[in-house]
C-alpha cells in the first residue's frame, strides 16, 4: 500500500467517524429530550459570540446640534415639531407591496399568398429550334418556363396571467440624489425549517410620496425591482436538475 493510498484511507475514515459522531450526538440529544418541551435559547449578548459580525449600513453625515438654555428649539430643526418620516440616509420606512397583476392577450394571424411566373423564347436568331437538342425533352419556345407557388399561414395564440402579492417590509434610504429623491433598499429573509423565503426591493422614491405613517406604496417606486423567491429543499425539488436545464438549452429539437 502506497503512502498516498494510506493517506486517502485515513482521511476517509476520519471524515466517516466525524459524521457518525455528529449524527450520534444529535440522536443522543433528541433521545434525552423525549417527553420534554424544546428548550428556549438563552438570551445573551450577540457581540460576545464567536461568529458575530457588526452590521455596516449607509449612515448620514454627523450633525452638530446646538441648543440654547431654557429653549425648546434646536439649531438643526426646520420645524417646531419633528417629522418622523424618513428623510436622510440610514432612515427606515415601510414599503407596502400589493401587486394584483392580471393580463390577457389574444392574437390571431392568417395570411394567404399566391404567385406565378412565366417565360418564353419565341425567337433567338433561329437558335430556338435547337433547344430541343440541348434540353432533355422537346420544348415549345413560346412556353419556355412556368413557375407558380401558393402559401397559407394560420396562427393563433392566447396568453392569460394573474399574479397577486400582498405584504409589507422595511427598507432603508441608501442614497439621496441631487434632485432630492431617495434611493431605497430592503431585504427580508424568513426561514421555516429547511426552507428560506427571500424578498428584496430596490428603487427610487420622492420624499413627498412618503405618507404621514412613514409608508410608501410599491406603485410609487420608480425603477422598482421587487424579487420574491426562496431557497431550500422545497425549491430544489420544484426545479429541474442542472443536467436537465443544460440539456434543454443545448438540445435544438
Amino acid at each position: 500500500m502506497t503512502t498516498f493510498t494510506r493517506h486517502i484511507k485515513i482521511t476517509a475514515l476520519a471524515v466517516t467517524m466525524g459524521l457518525s459522531l455528529s449524527a450520534c450526538g444529535n440522536t443522543v440529544d433528541r433521545l434525552a429530550n423525549v417527553g420534554s418541551a424544546p428548550e428556549l435559547t438563552r438570551i445573551e449578548n450577540p457581540q460576545l459570540k464567536s461568529d458575530y459580525k457588526p452590521v455596516s449600513m449607509p449612515m448620514p453625515a454627523p450633525q452638530e446640534e446646538v441648543t440654547q438654555p431654557n429653549s425648546l428649539w434646536s439649531s438643526n430643526r426646520k420645524n417646531f415639531f419633528d417629522d418622523q418620516r424618513a428623510d436622510e440616509v440610514g432612515d427606515i420606512l415601510t414599503v407596502m407591496i400589493d401587486i394584483q397583476d392580471e393580463a390577457q392577450l389574444d392574437n390571431e394571424t392568417e395570411r394567404t399568398r399566391g404567385s406565378s411566373e412565366g417565360a418564353e423564347l419565341p425567337a433567338l436568331a433561329g437558335y430556338e429550334a435547337a433547344l430541343g437538342r440541348i434540353l432533355p425533352e422537346a420544348i415549345d419556345p413560346g412556353n419556355l418556363a412556368s413557375f407558380g407557388s401558393n402559401s397559407t399561414t394560420n396562427g393563433q395564440g392566447s396568453i392569460e396571467r394573474e399574479e397577486e402579492i400582498t405584504m409589507k417590509m422595511a427598507a432603508v434610504i441608501t442614497q439621496v440624489l441631487p434632485n432630492g429623491n431617495f434611493v431605497i433598499h430592503g431585504s427580508q429573509e424568513v426561514r421555516v425549517n429547511f426552507e428560506k423565503r427571500i424578498l428584496n426591493v430596490d428603487g427610487v422614491i420622492r420624499p413627498e410620496d412618503i405618507s404621514i405613517n412613514n409608508t410608501i406604496n410599491h406603485d410609487q417606486i420608480a425603477e422598482a425591482r421587487i424579487a420574491y423567491g426562496g431557497e431550500g429543499h422545497i425549491t430544489d425539488v420544484q426545479q429541474a436538475r442542472y443536467g436537465q436545464q443544460v440539456y434543454d438549452i443545448l438540445f435544438p429539437f
